[in-house]
């Protein structure tokens, strides 16, 4: 008997087997839902168990992806992409798409919720799948490969020991998950609260991964062992190479007789650097004598170049650190120390190479003839702004000749009229600037206190003082100076460009800022040459500084970029970078193209392709220094503040959001939130457009700047976080914003509900 044909497999055969759910996926028009696959593969209902095993273990592969919207798409039929992946705390993440940066603006951030980062972490570089049909601002996808693991070391926290592990917890915010750690490498075993470094190994679980410790940092309330932890969550950059200290350690501790040859011999002038009382290197210098009615200007910057060649391996580690990361307790410098603090260092009394620029201005502070040349300094002093101060406030200034600072505030007395000169300078230049429409923002700076064993005992205002004027005013006309003569012989440069700020923003700015009293007459309709007139009537209230960094937070970022496109904050139309080489890679490269446009250097130059790199690189390295320096502040703050739960402050209110709003206190440029979940004297109303927060019984009101007495409730040291009350208000649901538990079996069960309905 001849045998039956064999039956063909039905679709729904096909289906439950993960090559095949894949075709169909690959074959759909659009991401289909659970029920459309059932209804497209001819399934029972039985089946979508099954089903949802496949698609879990095909988006688990990479192979598939969910959208927001709920459907499934085969991986194939999504647009792909690379690019870094980025924590910004409490878990919400972005992908910053690799593009060339002159697209950058026009490139958006990809958002990855959670649940579709996989096994990313802060820093990683990785291919991202786009979602369609995502809501919000910002496209949303999920991340399907690590291409690069960035992030070798992860800094965690212990919290308690498991058999012959540890669980401990990222202490960087971005990395908010726990590990379980194998500690035996370390000397002894680790305490509750210290921080280790380890190297994460395989995921665990959802929130769960291996590690092994590398070292122990010491406990978590040490201010010294808080800046490792943000050098290390931030990679700053630490030892130098070998072969970059051999460079360093050949060069000779002084200028040879030979380096003199071609150079301009300024050391019968009085020079002077003035920097910060803690400055670690002194790269820049000023002398500044009569020129008929007006006055020669001329700043002697380190020549860093001279020592520096394309090429070497000081070349190659300074390019890539970009620049200094400095922090309250130490700095990891660009160069080695033999450069930053030796042979590059305008150190008093040390002969020393400089690339001068000479600047004639006339009476009314406007530049004129200027020229740029190779020269030799001996700085006469090295002063700091507290002590210049005070001797240029001195009612008889020549006949001061030292102040309370100490021994290194000794102005020389050659050095008398060429202070005396630079401050008059200064103001001459400040009013040209502010003519022109420049911005001059007063932000304080956190300046920190450490008693005698180094743990921090304060947190102040910084004061700005005129004696920081005469400096940035000087440096500014230098840098204008060079990128003029740079532009005129259409020689290639980092420019240091600062766009005008978005209109839009710039609209949400002063809208949120014209219900302050001296802000009524702000100008409805206000365009970017409005911005000027809003600082100077801030100046002086007690708002001026939150008016100044709301101002702030609506500006376009500072870059380095090839094209010359002016800088807006400074009311210039060239700027660059050549006044702290030390410090700066952007400001060699800078020195390599005034050489080279004198003659005295033969390239090549960084140019085309290869300079727009090098700018976003070094982009990059600001940033990233940037937001150490944000981290560590904040880590301060929370260090500082951990023991003093309860005590009042006086404060402003620096922003106001709908969810509660941010007060920074008077005394320490500290900011706390305090949420409106925790306000239960009333329920409050936000208005975005006067920026305030009301009280529909009360009639009471949160508005941007006003002044208040706040409670401080909680400091969270995992998160960062510094949580306020209002003084004179109720205190309630400090932390969790609901009421007190109540007892079981006490509490009538409609009680219970109402009270976390309101919750």
């Amino acid at each position: 008997m001849a045998k039956a044909p064999k039956r063909a497999p039905k679709q729904s055969d096909d289906v439950l087997s993960p090559e095949g759910l894949l075709r169909l996926l690959s074959s759909a028009p659009h991401p289909l839902r659970r029920d459309e696959l059932l209804r497209a593969g001819a399934l029972p209902r039985r089946a979508k168990r099954q089903i949802e095993g496949l698609l879990y273990e095909l988006a688990e592969q990479g192979r598939i992806a969910r959208t927001p919207s709920g459907g499934w798409a085969s991986a194939d039929r999504l647009k792909s992409l690379t690019g870094r992946y980025f924590v910004q705390g409490r878990g919400a993440a972005f992908v910053t798409p690799d593009a060339p940066p002159r697209s950058r603006a026009s490139v958006q951030d990809i958002f990855i919720h959670p649940a579709q980062a996989g096994e990313a972490m802060h820093g990683d570089r990785v291919r991202v799948l786009l979602l369609p049909g995502a809501r919000g601002k910002n496209p949303e996808g999920r991340v399907v490969e690590i291409l690069e693991r960035t992030l070798r070391e992860v800094t965690v926290k212990m919290l308690n020991r498991l058999g012959e592990a540890y669980l401990c917890k990222g202490a960087d915010p971005r990395h908010d998950t726990f590990f379980r750690v194998d500690a035996s490498a370390l000397p002894a075993a680790p305490r509750r609260d210290d921080l280790l470094a380890v190297t994460p190994g395989e995921r665990l679980a959802s929130d769960l991964w291996a590690a092994k410790a590398q070292r122990s940092f010491g406990r978590e309330e040490d201010a010294a062992v808080q800046e490792r932890l943000v050098k290390l969550n931030h990679q700053a950059p630490a030892d130098f190479p070998p072969r970059a200290l051999e460079e360093a350690a050949a060069l000779p501790a002084d200028p040879l007789p030979d380096d003199w040859k071609g150079r301009e011999d300024l050391t019968g002038l009085p020079f002077v650097t003035i920097d910060g009382i803690t400055a670690r290197d002194f790269d820049d210098a000023i002398f500044v004598e009569r020129a008929g009615r007006g006055f020669c200007l001329r700043v002697a910057v380190a020549d860093v170049s001279h020592y520096v060649r394309p090429g070497s391996a000081l070349d190659k580690e300074a390019a890539l650190r970009g620049n200094s990361w400095y922090f309250p307790l130490s700095v990891e410098p660009m160069l080695p120390h033999a450069l930053s603090n030796g042979l590059c260092s305008l150190n008093p009394g040390a002969a020393r190479l400089v690339l001068a620029t000479e600047i004639i201005f006339d009476a009314k502070g406007l530049p004129g003839k200027t020229r740029f040349y190779p020269a030799v300094i001996r700085s006469a002093a090295r002063l700091t702004y507290e002590g210049t101060q005070v001797w240029l406030d001195a009612a008889d200034a020549p006949a001061a000749p030292a102040v309370s600072i100490g021994a290194s505030d000794i102005v020389p007395p050659a050095a008398h009229d060429s202070l005396k000169n630079a401050a008059a300078l200064a103001a001459l230049l400040a009013a040209q600037r502010e003519e022109r429409g420049a911005l001059d923002f007063e932000l304080p700076e956190p300046e920190y206190e450490f008693d005698t064993e180094g743990r921090l005992a304060g947190i102040r205002r910084r004061q700005r003082l005129f004696s920081h004027r005469i400096i940035e005013e000087c440096m500014i006309a230098a840098n204008e100076a060079a990128a003029r003569f740079l532009r005129e012989r259409g020689v290639p440069v980092p420019y240091r460009v600062h766009p005008p700020p978005d209109p839009e923003r710039l609209t949400a700015l002063f809208r949120s800022l014209r219900a302050m009293e001296w802000a009524q007459a702000l100008p409805r309709f206000p365009s970017a040459r409005d911005i000027p007139v809003l600082l100077r009537a801030a100046r002086g209230s007690p708002q001026e500084f939150v008016a100044g960094r709301l101002c702030l937070r609506a500006m376009m970022q500072a870059v380095y970029q090839p094209e010359n496109e002016g800088h807006f904050g400074l009311a210039s139309g060239a700027y660059c970078h050549s006044t702290s080489p030390i410090r700066r890679y952007a400001d060699i490269l800078v020195h390599r193209a005034l050489a080279y446009a004198l003659g005295m250097f033969a390239g090549p130059l960084i140019a085309g392709g290869k300079l727009v790199a090098t700018a976003d690189r070094l982009n990059r390295c600001e940033r990233a220094a940037v937001e150490a320096e944000r981290e560590i502040s904040r880590r301060f703050a929370v260090l500082l503040l951990a023991d003093r739960v309860g005590e009042e402050f006086e404060a402003v209110i620096a922003s106001v959001l709908e969810f509660g709003f941010f007060a920074e206190f008077t005394t320490m440029p500290v900011e706390g939130m305090v949420r409106l979940m925790d306000l239960t004297d009333d329920f409050y109303d936000f208005d975005p457009d006067r920026r305030c927060l009301t009280g529909r019984a009360t009639g009471r009101s949160f508005r941007l700047g006003q002044r208040l007495r706040v409670v401080l409730t909680e400091v969270h040291k995992g998160r960062l976080e510094i949580t306020l009350l209002p003084a004179d208000g109720p205190q309630g649901r400090k932390k969790t914003g609901r009421p007190p538990a109540p007892k079981r079996g006490k509490t009538p069960r409609r009680a219970r509900s109402q009270g976390g309905r309101r919750a």
